[in-house]
């Protein structure tokens, strides 16, 4: 859908259908619109316009007779690909190039998620803490202890900063992690930390197994392989690794283990144990997403997958995005070195190495005592605000939505009663300044779900969204 942000000049000699037009070849021109790129209804374009819907029809009547827009039923009015006279330039059809790039677009809900988030009032489906639970000191301090040791800021090592990755290292072992700093590979986040293992280790076709709803299912970072996902069935320790089948021709497993995006599951230690032994006789390779593993709220949960493997089948991915800063962009890889090697040649013929800034800071950041001190901080001030969460939805959604206290990490995931349509309730509610995260990003099954966030919004802002979203279904269900 095209985007159009432009509202025509009521005080100009030129009238404002003819504005509207001009508007619009211009656009074509340049090639900002590709042929094909749909437009706004006609009532949309009016509204946004502030001008009369007569005015809109002129000018889209005189633009389709011409032929710079078409129609087609069911499929809205559209830039057309043939040239509208010779007065106009035929524009490059840009389409046709994104049409055949390797990348697929995001789903239209993501891509909407994308477009707004920063600018929405309420912002209850952020997967970040929120600005208030910032370590402003701690990060300020380091920063400055960066620059006191700066002599430049050339490319790294292939493998990322050799200070950080011993600084990770030492926490590792915290974790009953006991690795070297020629096991870590730094990566621009976790998300690259995926698209270097697709593009290095997944055969086209690979299959990928993961949870119902999965945090890997809101992304295309696998499309590049062509993976094939398949869900596996969960119970009250973790998901059920036996339902996986041997005859997939190249197969592996994705899995938050602890604290889980979008559900908050955690995975019992025995169900960890017995997920490993089964890689292990199987030659399984596993993919850990640590994101929220330093995050428990309640009590601090079991060893990591990476620690009780002794064979080498788990790819570990840590980030710093949850629990400080996704803007320093910086991640990390735990594996054996020869695929850590393989993974760092890859990452240096795509943007040779992260930021050395930012290298630099979070080294400075993880080796101080006070990051400790600020994790328990967190974890405090997240606990706070999961348990007013709970008791804002108990009195708000109770009669609608059903749900699981999470022992940790950012997300409570909401079950929506059958007679909600979500994917209503996600459009009005952004347009009413409410932010949310519709299951359906996460998996087919998930259509009647909804991820709360009550890491990023205040408590106060958290339940003035809940009463908007409470009042929206309520009014949702009377229309019905």
């Amino acid at each position: 859908m095209i985007q159009l942000d432009w509202r025509p000049d009521t005080d100009s000699a030129i009238p404002v259908y003819q504005q509207i037009i001009n508007t619009f070849i211009q656009h074509i021109q340049t090639g900002d619109w590709p042929i094909g790129g749909q437009l706004p209804s006609q009532r949309q374009l009016a509204e946004q316009f502030h001008v009369n819907r007569s005015t809109i029809s002129k000018a889209m009547t005189t633009l389709l007779s011409d032929g710079v827009l078409t129609t087609a039923f069911g499929g809205g009015t559209r830039i057309a690909s043939n040239s509208w006279s010779t007065m106009i330039q035929q524009p490059v059809d840009w389409q046709h190039y994104i049409d055949s790039g390797e990348f697929e677009a995001n789903q239209e809900t993501i891509q909407r998620i994308n477009e707004v988030e920063t600018q929405t009032k309420i912002r209850l489906s952020t997967g970040e803490i929120g600005p208030e639970l910032f370590p402003v000191d701690l990060v300020q301090k380091a920063m400055k202890q960066a620059a006191a040791k700066l002599t430049n800021l050339n490319y790294l090592p292939p493998m990322g900063s050799q200070a950080l990755r011993e600084a990770i290292v030492s926490r590792l072992a915290n974790w009953g992690i006991e690795t070297t700093a020629e096991n870590v590979l730094i990566t621009s986040g976790s998300l690259q930390s995926l698209q270097l293992i697709a593009v290095s280790l997944l055969a086209q076709g690979a299959t990928v197994y993961t949870t119902p709803a999965s945090y890997l299912k809101s992304l295309r970072v696998l499309q590049s392989v062509h993976a094939h996902f398949k869900s596996l069935p969960t119970d009250g320790e973790g998901l059920q690794y036996w339902h996986i089948a041997a005859e997939d021709r190249q197969r592996l497993l994705y899995v938050i283990p602890t604290f889980d995006n979008p559900d908050g599951e955690v995975m019992s230690r025995q169900r960890r144990e017995d997920l490993i032994q089964y890689a292990q006789e199987r030659q399984l390779p596993i993919i850990e997403d640590s994101a929220y593993q330093d995050l428990w709220l309640d009590t601090r949960p079991p060893q990591p997958l990476k620690a009780l493997d002794t064979a080498g089948n788990v790819l570990y991915l840590g980030s710093i995005s949850k629990s400080l800063a996704p803007g320093m962009r910086i991640g990390w890889i735990v594996g054996p070195q020869s695929i850590i090697k393989r993974l760092a040649d890859v990452k240096m013929q795509t943007d040779y190495g992260a930021s050395s800034l930012s290298q630099m800071v979070l080294t400075e950041v993880l080796n101080d005592a006070d990051y400790d001190q600020y994790l328990n901080r967190l974890r405090q001030q997240l606990k706070r605000r999961r348990d007013h969460a709970v008791t804002v939805l108990k009195r708000e959604l109770s009669s609608v939505a059903t749900w699981q206290i999470p022992a940790g990490g950012f997300y409570i995931w909401l079950t929506l009663a059958s007679k909600i349509n979500v994917q209503r309730l996600f459009n009005v509610a952004a347009q009413a300044g409410v932010l949310l995260n519709p299951g359906s990003v996460y998996g087919k099954g998930a259509q009647q779900n909804v991820r709360l966030s009550y890491a990023f919004a205040d408590e106060t802002v958290f339940e003035r969204g809940i009463k908007v979203v409470a009042k929206l279904i309520s009014d949702q269900l009377s229309a019905e």
